[in-house]
């Protein structure tokens, strides 16, 4: 049974961070296939560019339908259960999953290969999913007071930053420091799964006993909930907006590896690139603590998104370093290697801020459906947030396959090809001048964002 929060309490410190660390795991499994699996199926296993995006493609268009089931089956047995039971099994199979999508590195044909990884990954997402939604839904649920959420996101922000840096920062250098092969690729996948399954079951067992907002259950079938959902206009602006941005974020994401590895031939810098990205990030949570209450989340979010799109662009005139500036270890740093690192201080400043705002308002349009009906199916809004997000996330690989294949990209196994001027071109589009155009046109959505006052 679920206790009634009240809704204008401050949350104990304890409580948002109890359920911000869960964020660590989730966002090594969010972040770590989208980045590793197209790099690990098109030069491990040699699957063409194309079909390494439709692989990550097909098991989140189930999730379309999956997220909101697993949030309308969230909401109808909260009363009795809570979200610790879908918290504690999407752990468990997230997790497995994880470690099985890396463990095999021979089949018979690269077809053979794609067709595994589809499956596994199939049932990864599901297991992500009965974790993920209940997740969210929780976020509103904890406060009704705006700030509340704000600083839950904002710790959650936190943990999601830590998330990048293992996920993203930390795993290219364990496959390498473990030989680079399919031994590297399997030690990668246990280091990291653990971390899924302990921060993520930390979250299920820290949060057994927080009460939550209990405003009743919203009646109908899920497709009659549905309708309720699409009047409300500001989570529909959001979504959108929400969508448009991630889809080329996605994009850049998947070439992440490919632009330090091609582009910038400088494959030992990511780990520092992350570490940097990272800490400013963190340094930076305080920030969005405070800009949001000076001017609104709506102006924050935009402010955040224009800068992160200025510096974006400016991955076009990125390349191999040809000088040294300064040594960093081991390591010669030039003019190049010292402005990507500015641009991982400056993005990881605004990166989190407008992706943690956006969440943010999220709670808010919940919390307007509460308060203008009485009732909200908390689970169905964050399913449908989730589900948007995953395929947006779906269609990045699948939009950087068909860009990489267009401009030449040549696949291979046992290790990466070389690459002709043109197809690093394409690589160097899918990191700047796209995700900038995605972000723009999300943002003209996203001026149609009006969040009316209701009293009481």
């Amino acid at each position: 049974m679920t206790l009634q929060a009240d809704l204008h309490d401050k949350v104990p410190t304890g409580v948002v961070l109890r359920y911000g660390i869960g964020q660590l795991g989730a966002q090594v499994f969010r972040d770590t296939p989208a980045v590793l699996l197209p790099l690990f199926m098109t030069t491990m296993l040699g699957v063409p560019a194309w079909l390494a995006g439709l692989v990550v493609l097909g098991p989140k268009l189930w999730l379309i339908l999956c997220d909101p089931l697993v949030g309308a089956w969230s909401d109808r047995v909260k009363a009795l259960y809570g979200r610790t039971p879908f918290l504690i099994g999407g752990a468990l199979g997230t997790a497995a999953s994880f470690v099985a999508l890396f463990a095999a590195t021979s089949f018979s044909s690269p077809y053979w290969a794609a067709a595994t990884v589809c499956a596994l990954f199939f049932v990864g997402s599901t297991a992500f999913s009965i974790y993920s939604v209940p997740y969210l839904a929780i976020a509103a649920e904890l406060s009704g007071d705006p700030h509340q959420r704000n600083r839950i996101m904002v710790l959650r922000m936190f943990f999601a930053t830590f998330g990048v840096l293992i996920g993203v920062g930390v795993a290219q250098p364990i496959i390498e420091h473990f030989g680079g092969g399919a031994a590297g690729w399997h030690m990668m996948s246990y280091v990291l799964g653990a971390i899924c399954l302990v921060s993520m079951l930390t979250t299920a067992s820290g949060l057994r006993r927080v009460p939550l907002i209990m405003a009743g259950d919203v009646p109908g079938n899920l497709w009659q909930q549905l309708a309720l959902v699409r009047q409300n206009k500001p989570f529909l602006v959001l979504l959108t907006t929400s969508f448009i941005s991630n889809i080329g974020q996605a994009a850049s994401y998947t070439v992440i590896g490919f632009v330090f590895l091609y582009a910038l031939e400088a494959i030992w810098l990511i780990p520092i690139f992350i570490l940097c990205m990272s800490a400013a990030s963190l340094a930076a949570q305080p920030l969005w603590l405070w800009l949001p209450r000076r001017i609104g989340k709506p102006r924050a979010y935009v402010t955040a998104a224009l800068v992160w799109v200025a510096v974006t662009v400016t991955w076009l005139w990125a390349g191999p370093a040809d000088d040294v500036v300064l040594h960093l270890g081991a390591q010669a740093l030039g003019t190049q290697h010292v402005l990507v690192l500015a641009r991982a201080v400056v993005i990881g400043m605004v990166n989190g801020g407008f992706i943690l705002l956006a969440l943010s308002m999220m709670t808010d349009t919940v919390d307007y459906q509460r308060r203008l009906m009485g009732v909200a199916n908390e689970g169905v809004f964050a399913g449908l947030f989730s589900a948007f997000e995953k395929l947006a996330f779906a269609m990045g690989p699948v939009i950087a396959g068909l860009v990489m294949s267009a401009f030449g990209f040549v696949s291979s196994t046992g290790g990466a090809a070389g690459q002709t001027p043109h197809a690093i071109t394409g690589i160097i589009l899918l990191y700047s001048v796209i995700p900038a155009v995605m972000q723009g046109l999300a943002l003209l959505v996203f001026s149609r964002y009006r969040l009316p006052e209701i009293g009481g």
